[in-house]
């Protein structure tokens, strides 16, 4: 997935947009010909500020055959007509309420008389946080230089900026400087796509995973704080933006460990198959030492020669999960061959569903069908694919509509959008789920060994329910 999305800055039009106003004048002026008018060079240097309003009257009755008088009144009556779209006024009145981080800006081709009559209307013109109309700045929309200098004065990234304007030429500069752009075509259509943009489900999980960045840790169930690196890793594999994340390399330089610092419940835990294989997935590193590493992993089998779980002889326990997820880093560097005796078992673990109950490690059906899904996304195999891929498919339709914590809905859709299977109906529970604060509550992903304290993690969960709306919204579009 790209980089987490978060729009903190709206830029709008005045006219046609958060103004409304009459060309239908009680003059000699046609309102076709108004328009004319308003679209004409004289006009356009007006608004760049090159003309007085005088002269671009003057002007205009020479280039229109009309007389000054009707033109000046013409445009007396229209400027008297204007009026504020109230709907959207309150709109943008309610966003700025609900998020403080919110910039609003105006951004015009107005002249400066009409600039200083438009600002003198009864309105609650402190809610923006700026204005830039093209007679101070000496640029209008489309040229380039008008956006450039909003963008300048105001230091924001373009790509948190929506851009709203009537015209399509306008909205195509903004596109083209990494702005989102809206045109404004229809009223109730744009403002519910600002609402969606600004406090929709996906805007309000960026929030909350911005508020949280490098602070969403693990718990347990039985209240503990636990810091550790595979749900870190997931969520960089899933979000792809590192500035969410904190990650601990082991001392060893090679082999990762689950936890961060000093483990839970003990002083010592060895380096483990699990969160070394994510790691050397998700992060980028030196071929060779994969390929070291990889080797070493080699090494730790049982006597059926599946994969053990620890770099450790003291804890020689196997885990379908795990073995799912060393397979995975294994395909994805062509070297899945060198397992057969894992893959074998994960295959027939996913034939006879002995992954309902979970295992030692992990306590989720769905979990292990996510797990599947990363693997059969590795480089097209035959051997994998032709043996996987028909059950696999088979057993992700038996799924859909399960119960589940938000964690097992989100990892669910995502699967089925992987596949190009429609799951509306977990999508919906998992959007019912998301909290007040934007986030969703903690899905119990793994267990603690025989303990059975589970742990899971709000920010794991928030980061894969994201990614399971946005896949099911591109899954939508495209059958559209």
């Amino acid at each position: 997935m790209s980089p987490l999305p978060l729009f903190t800055v709206l830029i709008l039009d005045l006219g046609d947009v958060l103004l409304h106003w009459s060309p239908d004048t009680k003059t000699r002026v046609p309102r076709l010909l108004l328009r004319d008018m308003l679209s004409s060079g004289t006009w356009m240097d007006y608004e760049r500020g090159r003309l007085s309003q005088g002269d671009c009257y003057a002007r205009l009755a020479v280039d229109f055959s009309l007389d000054v008088g009707d033109i000046a009144l013409a445009f007396e009556q229209a400027r008297h007509s204007l009026h504020v779209n109230a709907d959207l006024g309150s709109l943008i009145q309610e966003l700025k309420s609900s998020d403080d981080t919110l910039r609003v800006y105006v951004m015009s081709n107005i002249s400066i008389p009409d600039y200083d009559f438009v600002r003198r209307m009864p309105f609650e013109w402190s809610i923006f946080d700026g204005f830039f109309p093209s007679g101070l700045v000496g640029e209008r929309k489309p040229d380039k230089g008008i956006y450039e200098y909003l963008v300048e004065k105001t230091g924001i990234d373009p790509s948190s900026a929506v851009f709203v304007d009537d015209k399509t030429d306008n909205v195509s500069t903004a596109r083209s400087l990494g702005m989102y752009g809206v045109v404004f075509d229809s009223a109730a259509k744009v403002e519910a796509t600002l609402r969606e943009l600004f406090s929709g489900p996906l805007q309000r999980a960026s929030r909350f995973m911005r508020a949280n960045a490098g602070k969403l840790d693990s718990v347990t169930d039985n209240g503990h704080v636990c810091k550790e690196n595979f749900a870190q890793l997931m969520i960089l594999e899933v979000l792809d933006d590192e500035s969410l994340t904190v990650l601990t390399e082991s001392p060893s330089g090679s082999t990762w460990n689950f936890f961060q610092g000093k483990p839970l419940f003990t002083d010592v835990f060895p380096d483990d198959m699990d969160t070394t294989s994510l790691a050397y997935t998700v992060l980028k590193h030196d071929h060779h030492l994969i390929m070291r590493v990889m080797d070493e992993m080699l090494q730790w089998t049982d006597d059926r020669g599946i994969l053990l779980t620890y770099f450790d002889n003291t804890r020689r326990r196997t885990d379908p999960f795990v073995n799912v997820n060393v397979l995975t880093l294994f395909f994805r560097h062509g070297r899945g061959n060198q397992l057969a005796r894992s893959l074998d078992w994960v295959i027939d673990v996913l034939v006879h569903r002995s992954y309902m109950d979970g295992s030692r490690y992990y306590t989720s059906p769905d979990a292990y069908l996510y797990f599947m899904s990363r693997l059969l996304a590795s480089p097209f195999d035959p051997a994998l694919h032709g043996r996987a891929m028909p059950i696999f498919v088979e057993r992700v339709q038996e799924r859909i509509d399960a119960p589940g914590d938000p964690t097992e809905l989100a990892m669910r859709v995502i699967v089925c959008c992987r596949l190009g299977i429609d799951n509306a109906v977990d999508l919906q529970k998992l959007l019912a789920m998301q909290l007040r604060d934007g986030g969703w509550g903690v899905g119990w992903l793994y267990k603690y060994g025989s303990s059975g304290i589970k742990l899971g993690n709000r920010g794991l969960t928030t980061a894969l329910a994201i990614t399971a709306i946005e896949l099911a919204s591109m899954q939508k579009t495209t059958r559209l």
